[in-house]
This record gives structure tokens, sequence and C-alpha cells, in this order.
């Protein structure tokens, strides 16, 4: 099968190319998914799991992308809750093969049933920014009703969708980001928006919550927004500076078959729109990995309607 692996860190390009790789195996518990399209985050090569598996052992030439929508086509043993051609999304494990391969083999729990009105474009586009978003503002922000949230990156793959999941909330949203973005957040639902290249961030005021995917300066100075109580969850790197009276928080997104459902809901529903910019194929991938846009870059493996 083909796919789009690395396989030198110290190497310029990381050594990115298109590869030729035997069909994957299904461990317990796993499917093979047929890849209709999939979605990957150009900080990969900088994680660790992307070089070694879970006992700390190379594991190049390894196959980058961890976001999935496709059709189950092999269960392994011991599988359950899902079935032979069923149309599925996700998020594939960090130490093993990812998606951005014609076949990848994912954890069955993992995955949730992609809705038949839903795309695969859209399924590969959803799970990352979505699980982020929410784990962030729900599981580690106890975001309410009532409550002011400041989200950074408000105009990007994953700061668009917490600024849609933090209005179904009733939160007040002020979303950062560049002047381009303005339109964009607001129509999200933000109601206010801070230009991070000329207005000053301080003016946002006392907030409940920070959601930070910058990191750095925007960062640390986001700390003393905080209200007393408060809570800034990062995904950008582990906070340095901590609110007096709050908390600060750095997690790393983990899969969810429930939430995944969840987001796939709300899209279906109207209330959740992933933010796509570009749809590539696979072998475009080299090319184009280091190019940086506002929204997801999809690799469609297959025909899209």
């Amino acid at each position: 099968m083909r796919a789009i692996t690395v396989r030198d860190r110290e190497a310029d390009g990381y050594g990115l190319s298109l590869t030729e790789l035997p069909y994957p195996h299904a461990a317990e518990n796993d499917v093979i998914v047929e890849v209709h399209a999939a979605g990957f985050i150009r900080t990969e090569p900088d994680w660790p799991a992307t070089w070694t598996d879970r006992a700390g052992r190379d594991r190049t030439p390894s196959v980058i992308g961890h976001e999935v929508s496709g059709v189950v086509v092999e269960l392994g043993y011991g599988t359950t809750g899902l079935r032979i051609g069923q149309r599925v999304f996700g998020l594939t494990d960090w130490a093993r093969n990812g998606s951005l391969a014609e076949y990848t083999a994912v954890e069955a729990r993992n995955l949730a049933p992609l809705p038949a009105d839903i795309d695969h474009v859209t399924g590969a586009a959803l799970p990352m920014p979505g699980l982020t978003a929410w784990q962030a503002l729900f599981d580690h922000a106890h975001l309410q009703a009532g409550q002011s949230v400041l989200i950074h990156g408000a105009g990007g793959s994953v700061g668009s969708v917490a600024v849609q999941l933090a209005r179904e909330t009733g939160a007040h949203i002020i979303g950062t980001g560049r002047a381009a973005d303005r339109d964009l957040v607001s129509s999200l639902g933000a109601q206010e928006f801070l230009d991070l290249d000329s207005d000053r961030l301080e003016d946002a005021g006392e907030v409940d919550v920070v959601f930070d995917v910058i990191g750095g300066e925007i960062r640390d100075r986001s700390t003393a927004l905080l209200r007393p109580g408060g809570t800034l969850v990062s995904v950008a790197e582990p906070p340095t500076v901590h609110p007096r009276d709050g908390r600060s928080i750095f997690f790393v997104v983990e899969p969810h078959r429930e939430q995944t459902a969840q987001l796939a809901a709300r899209v279906r529903d109207g209330r959740l729109t992933p933010l796509v910019t570009a749809v590539r194929d696979l072998d475009a991938v080299p090319a184009t990995f280091a190019e940086r846009t506002r929204g997801k870059t999809i690799i469609a493996m297959k025909p899209q309607p």
C-alpha cells in the first residue's frame, strides 16, 4: 500500500516521502480501515511517539497523520462494536502508524460511526480539532453558561471549533487572532475579538477560562486575566506562569468514541462546522507538508462526492 512516512529525525524534511509499505496487521481489538480521507498536524515530527513505540523502540519508517475517516474492511480478534463495511472516523494511536496511508490499523474504541450524510473530508477534519476543543473546554475547564472564555487562535482549526462549542454553552466568548480572522470568528459566535497585532490583550478584562493554542508570551500574559478560581488550559506547551487563585493545565488530546459521536451529531444539525481550507491528494503531501493554512488541510484518498 502507499503511505506517507518519515524516516530520519535529523534529516532535512525528516525524510518525509511517499512509500510502499506492507498491508497493516489487525491486532486484538483492532480494525483495519480503508482510508478515504485523513488529516495531520505539522508538528508531528517533533513528537517522540512519531519515532518510537510505547516501549521506546525505533519504529521508522513511521506513517504520520492521526485523523482518519474511512470504511472498516477487517476486524481483529475480539473486536466488538464495529462491523465490516461500516463508515467510521476518529483518531489513531500516537505511537502506531497513522492515517496518511491507504489502510491503517486502529483500536476500535478510538473510532465512532460516521453518519451517511457526513462526507469523509469532514469526517477527517473533525476529530483532532473537535476533541481538543471539547476536552479543553468541558473536561478540563468545565466551562458553563454565563462564564466568559478567552479563546486564542480563534480563527484556526481548533479555535474555530472551540468558539462554536462555547457558543452552545451560553458563554461570553472573546476570540483572538489576526485582523483577517475577525469576520470569521464573529460569524461563529464570538461577542468580542482582539487583534493580537494591534489590540491590547489586557483589554479582554477578567475571564473565567483561557483556552491557549499559541503558548509563549501570549499564554503567560493571559494568566493575569483569570478571575479567582479561573482556569487556563493550554495545548501548546506546559504553562510556566500560574494563576494565584486558579488552575493552569496542559494536556494532550485523547481519542474518545462518545465525544467523537457527539461532535458528529452537532455537524449533522448545523451547530458545528470544522474549518477545511485545502483538500489534497496523497502524493502531494511531501510538497505541501510545511504550508501554513488557517484551517485543516485534508488528504483525500478516494474521489469525494
